[in-house]
């Protein structure tokens, strides 16, 4: 399918308003204090950007004849760390003050809270409907038995990604014992759980010699959990962890020198590239999606852009960019910005990413299918933006390199959702 928008010429980024077009309001409710406020003061700058450059910048889309723009409104979703009490008085105030679309990613938990809110407050106020835009939680539970008409969900989920990285498991002839690692909350025990049972459907003779959850983002010191894994004995590490919790485990696994791989879902950008630097060259994997390991040319302009902006921030949630893409491709397709039929215009939705993958919303589920990456942390052979850069992350000269990729992974994975339609 052909891309609808253009990609900006990069130049100026300031949002320019065009006469008489119409604001739609996309509130963003993530960590922006806290534990976790780095990850999501980096999504907002990516979220804020992706809408200029597709929109904004270009003047507005054009829907139904009409020009549109989009505007973010920021909302901190943190006690502390996630809370899902505070994101949804946050997502209630977000209505209050105008908002049609809420995108939300940082915590599976979160996720739950708000697509049970937009649920409740769309059976409520049927005239009126919001539409979440889910671009980083990945508790399978979320398109399966916690499935609504009303969340979309653009990231690969956990069993996805946990399908694609036990498959490259699985061809380690050497690999005999796995060690699990997370946060103690949905979405870690999504990960512990898609690892025990893939690896035991592909290689019943690997031993999961460790499983441990820990609180989110209070545990202060990961020494103790780098030294069970040493003394396990285990080939390799899994672990789901992201944001300030992601950092601490790292900086615990380089003093306890593991020397074993460690295979990861969040080990990229804020501050983590940095920290493992030489010390994870070839240690480190990240599962994925993203722009694999030859870039578009439009992807190479687009970080270029980027970059100006926001020399000391990353592109390290690509799939933003294809929220932005896909909610402005259904509100074209559907002639309107009414929440409603732009969600039914996004299902079934084929998207042709910048990232060079075709993005399929399945309309069972609301649940994106994508191809997904085997990433290794390294400086070598990375790939450039347009400008000769590399893409690295943290400014650190290290980055990610896709070492395997996986088609539209998981598109006949089955799904327990039984949505009701309005």
């Amino acid at each position: 399918m052909k891309k609808i928008l253009m990609a900006a010429a990069a130049a100026v980024f300031a949002v320019s308003g065009a006469a008489g077009a119409e604001t739609v309001k996309i509130a963003w409710i993530d960590p922006l204090s806290g534990a976790f406020a780095s990850t999501g003061q980096k999504g907002l700058q990516n979220f804020q950007f992706a809408a200029d450059y597709f929109v904004n910048n270009q003047g507005g889309i054009d829907v139904g004849g009409e020009k549109v723009m989009f505007e973010i409104l920021p909302y901190d979703g943190a006690e502390g760390f996630p809370s899902p009490k505070k994101s949804t008085l946050q997502a209630e105030k977000a209505l209050g003050e105008g908002a049609t679309f809420i995108a939300q990613g940082n915590s599976s938990g979160v996720a739950a809270a708000l697509t049970d809110f937009v649920g409740k407050t769309n059976r409520r106020n049927p005239d009126n409907p919001v539409v979440f835009l889910n671009y980083s939680a990945v508790d399978p539970a979320l398109t399966n038995d916690l499935c609504n008409f009303w969340h979309f969900r653009f990231d690969a989920n956990s069993d996805i990604k946990m399908d694609a990285l036990t498959d490259i498991m699985a061809g380690d002839e050497n690999m005999k014992k796995v060690y699990l690692i997370g946060q103690d909350y949905s979405f870690g025990q999504a990960v512990a759980a898609g690892a025990e049972r893939m690896l035991a459907a592909k290689r019943p003779d690997i031993e999961i010699v460790g499983n441990e959850l820990h609180p989110i983002g209070q545990v202060q010191d990961f020494t103790p959990y780098a030294r069970n894994v040493k003394a396990s004995g285990a080939d390799a590490l899994i672990t789901g962890n992201w944001g300030g919790d992601m950092v601490g485990l790292g900086k615990a696994i380089l003093e306890a020198d593991l020397g074993i791989p460690v295979y990861t879902y969040y080990a990229a950008a804020d501050g983590i590239t940095g920290l493992f630097g030489e010390a994870g060259d070839g240690v480190i994997s990240l599962v994925a999606e993203g722009w694999g390991a030859n870039p578009t040319e439009e992807f190479k302009a687009y970080h270029t852009a980027f970059k100006a902006q926001f020399p000391d921030s990353d592109i390290s949630q690509p799939r933003i960019i294809n929220v932005i893409g896909m909610l402005a491709q259904a509100m074209q397709a559907a002639g309107t910005t009414d929440p409603k039929s732009v969600a039914y215009a996004m299902e079934n939705m084929e998207y042709e990413s910048m990232l060079g993958t075709n993005v399929f919303m399945r309309a069972d589920d609301h649940q994106a299918f994508q191809n997904v990456y085997i990433n290794t942390h390294t400086n070598d052979g990375l790939p450039t933006n347009s400008a000769g850069a590399d893409l690295d992350f943290d400014n650190s000269g290290y980055g990610i390199l896709a070492t395997s990729k996986v088609e539209m992974a998981s598109m006949d994975m089955e799904t327990t959702c039984a949505m009701t339609r309005p």
